[in-house]
C-alpha cells in the first residue's frame, strides 16, 4: 500500500480529498489538521507523499513544505491552492514542493498529479546504484510522439544526475518534474500544436484532438530532440520540437500569483521554480533548462533509500 498524508484544517475538504484518493485501491490515506499535526504523524509513520492545503492555523503549508524537505527529504509534497493563496503557493514551490493542484479542479486533476509525482519519486528508488565515479555525461535522444517514452527518459536523466552527484534526493524529484513538463509541452503544444486553452475549457476534446493528430501528418512524423549535458556542477538540458514554435516574449509571467490558477502557465511555472535558468530560442521550439549544484550531495553508495 502507498501511504498518503492529507493535511487540511477543513474537515469538509479533507473528506473530499480522501474520497478522491480512495478511488485508487492501492492508496492508504491518513489525514492531519495542520502542519504540526502532520509532522507528528510523520514521526510515527513516514508516508510516500504529502498533499497539503496552504492556509492553516498553527503551521501553514509553506512552513510544512520547508519542514518536510529538511526532515523527510525523500517525501514529495503536493500543494492544494485556492483563491487568495497564490503568492504563498509560489513561495512553497520555491521552497521545495513537488507540484500543485488548484482546489477548484481537484476532482479532475488530483489523482493524475499524485500518480505523476509518485512515479517521478519512485523511479530512482528501484535503480541499482552504479557508476559513482562518473564525472561528465552527454546524451542525445530523438523521440517519437509517444508519451510513454517521457517517463523512461526522465528516469534515465535522473539516474545520470545521481551518478554524477549533481542532485540530492529532493532536487532530483523536482528536476524530474521540470523535465517531464518540458517534454510534455514539446509533444502536445509543440509537435501536435494543441493549446492549453482547449484543455482548460474541454479536457475531453483536448485528448481526442491529441490522439487524432498523433495519427495524421504532419504531426505524427515530428520528433522531439533532447540533449542532456551534465557534470558535477551543472546540468544543461535542451528540448526541441519540430512544431512551428511561438513567440517566447508573449508568454505571461507564470510566477505572477494572478496566473497561478491558469492551466496554460503551469508547466512554465514549475520549470522556472525548479531550475536555475529557463530560456527559449528565438523560434520558440527549443527550451533550455539549466540546473546548478547548490547543496552538498550524498554519494550514491551512501544515500538513504
Amino acid at each position: 500500500m502507498t501511504t498518503i498524508l492529507v493535511v487540511d484544517d477543513s474537515a469538509v475538504d479533507r473528506n473530499l480529498v480522501v474520497g478522491l484518493l480512495g478511488k485508487d485501491a492501492s492508496f492508504k490515506v491518513d489525514f492531519a489538521a495542520n502542519g504540526l499535526d502532520a509532522l507528528a504523524k510523520m514521526e510515527m509513520e513516514i508516508p510516500e507523499l504529502v498533499v497539503t492545503d496552504l492556509i492553516m492555523p498553527e503551521m501553514d503549508g509553506l512552513s510544512l513544505v520547508s519542514a518536510v524537505r529538511q526532515r523527510f527529504h525523500l517525501v514529495p509534497v503536493i500543494l492544494m491552492t485556492s483563491k487568495g493563496s497564490e503568492e504563498l503557493a509560489v513561495q512553497a514551490l520555491d521552497a521545495g514542493a513537488a507540484s500543485y493542484v488548484p482546489k477548484r479542479i481537484l476532482a479532475q486533476r488530483l489523482l493524475d498529479t499524485v500518480h505523476n509525482v509518485l512515479a517521478v519519486s519512485w523511479r530512482r528508488q528501484g535503480h541499482i546504484r552504479l557508476m559513482g565515479s562518473m564525472t561528465q555525461s552527454e546524451s542525445t535522444f530523438v523521440l517519437e510522439n509517444d508519451p510513454g517514452l517521457i517517463g523512461p527518459l526522465v528516469s534515465y536523466v535522473q539516474e545520470d544526475c545521481t551518478h554524477i552527484g549533481l542532485c540530492g534526493a529532493a532536487e532530483r524529484t523536482r528536476l524530474g518534474v521540470a523535465l517531464e513538463e518540458a517534454l510534455t509541452n514539446a509533444l502536445y503544444h509543440g509537435n501536435l500544436e494543441i493549446g492549453s486553452e482547449l484543455r482548460e475549457h474541454d479536457e475531453k476534446a483536448y485528448w481526442t484532438l491529441a490522439k487524432q493528430r498523433g495519427q495524421e501528418p504532419p504531426y505524427r512524423d515530428r520528433r522531439i530532440h533532447i540533449t542532456a549535458r551534465m557534470s558535477r556542477d551543472r546540468g544543461v538540458f535542451d528540448i526541441r520540437d519540430e512544431g512551428r514554435g511561438f513567440d517566447p516574449s508573449a508568454l505571461p509571467d507564470p510566477t505572477d500569483p494572478a496566473n497561478l490558477e491558469k492551466v496554460s502557465g503551469r508547466g512554465v511555472l514549475l520549470m522556472r521554480a525548479f531550475m536555475d535558468e529557463v530560456r527559449y530560442n528565438e523560434m520558440g521550439n527549443c527550451v533550455t533548462l539549466v540546473k546548478l549544484r547548490d547543496l552538498p550531495v550524498t554519494p550514491p553508495d551512501q544515500e538513504e533509500y
